[in-house]
């Protein structure tokens, strides 16, 4: 196994909470009419084309033309992100952290709308601890496809076989593996933390 001399981490479910089902708790309360939206109107892969750089007036103006009834509820998804987001994984970040601190060479790779990662960077400071990022929306790439692996490692100078990836993602973990690159999938801090240590990154 090549020992690792750079670190990327994925941000949504690794660092930062994210739920969209969060705001529509309130505004749409009756919980099989909530779940009929989310999967069937804001859908994941409909919300994925804005974190490949799809503007959200078109992607809201797509789905009005066929659910015009649902207007206000399509247009919340965007409105109401900051609630989607509501806070970060505290000991997960104290990871990412520790790392950046010890001297390790930490990026990060995410799938994210340009405008929602600017705010989220706003909020969360410690996104700007790293080295840097590559953001899906702002270069028209997303997880898990092989291009935003490549295009991550050349713009960073990173050897694949010397990365590791840290995402929530089974699929964006095989596509980093796929690239060349080593990948665990997260699913919680102390977990996260047995993983460096196998792979001897000392924090």
């Amino acid at each position: 196994m090549t020992a690792i001399r750079h670190i990327v981490f994925d941000i949504g479910k690794v660092l930062v909470h994210y739920d969209p089902e969060l705001p529509y708790r309130r505004l749409i309360p009756d919980a099989d009419r909530r779940r009929w939206f989310l999967d069937t109107v804001c859908t994941p892969a409909w919300n994925l084309e804005q974190d490949r750089g799809r503007d959200w007036r078109e992607a809201e103006a797509e789905l009005i033309a066929r659910w015009p009834q649902e207007a206000d509820n399509i247009r919340a998804f965007r409105r109401h992100w900051a609630e989607m987001v509501p806070h970060a994984y505290d000991d997960s970040v104290a990871l990412f952290e520790a790392a950046v601190a010890a001297g390790h060479d930490v990026t990060m790779l995410t799938n994210f709308a340009a405008d929602t990662f600017a705010e989220a960077r706003r909020r969360f400071g410690f996104l700007e601890a790293p080295r840097g990022v590559t953001v899906s929306g702002e270069i028209g790439l997303i997880k898990p496809d092989r291009a935003i692996y490549e295009r991550h490692a050349a713009d960073f100078g990173l050897a694949p076989a010397a990365t590791l990836f840290i995402d929530d993602s089974p699929a964006n973990v095989a596509g980093a593996q796929a690239a060349g690159w080593q990948a665990v999938r997260f699913t919680d801090a102390a977990t996260l933390r047995d993983d460096l240590a196998r792979f001897n990154i000392a924090l």
